[in-house]
């Protein structure tokens, strides 16, 4: 089966709280009992965009994308292939919801979400450091502000 199709298997799955992470040739393979990689044996901006695309067609969750602060010092200097790198990645993650983190920060995130939730790794032939992709599934359908609303209205009956 290839990486496609068991991804695409896995998406309906995956909720708020789980992660999907598009990596480097070098990240680790972890241990915790909720992480499930699969090796694409591909290019990461092809998966980051087959993945995205899929992620924009389901209905039931919304994605965060995070980068690795690291990248946005990393020039062609320190790693060649970087600078087109980052710009193939903009336009791929063009219009989506972004941020920066440092590379330990996310690990962190990914620890306490791995104790309780699936987080599935999708690694890629990419050899640039640093140039991991992140995305944090929340729900599609529910918000930050309907769960306050409803929180106000719980407290107050």
């Amino acid at each position: 089966m290839s990486w496609t199709q068991t991804f695409d298997r896995t998406l309906p799955l995956l909720g708020h709280r789980n992660w999907i992470l598009v990596v480097d040739k070098a990240y680790p393979s972890q241990s915790a009992p909720g992480i499930v990689t699969i090796d694409t044996r591909a290019s990461l901006p092809a998966v980051l965009e087959r993945v995205k695309d899929a992620l924009a067609a389901a209905p039931h969750v919304r994605p965060v994308y995070y980068l690795d602060r690291e990248l946005d010092f990393i020039d062609d200097t320190l790693a060649p292939g970087a600078e087109a790198f980052r710009r193939e990645t903009a336009r791929i993650l063009e219009g989506a919801p972004t941020q920066t983190l440092l590379h330990d920060s996310v690990f962190a995130k990914l620890d306490q979400a791995s104790k309780l939730f699936t987080v599935v790794v999708l690694k890629t032939e990419s050899t640039l450091a640093y140039s991991s992709v992140f995305i944090e599934l929340d729900c599609a359908y529910w918000s930050a502000d309907r769960e306050k609303a409803l929180r106000t209205r719980m407290a107050h009956k």
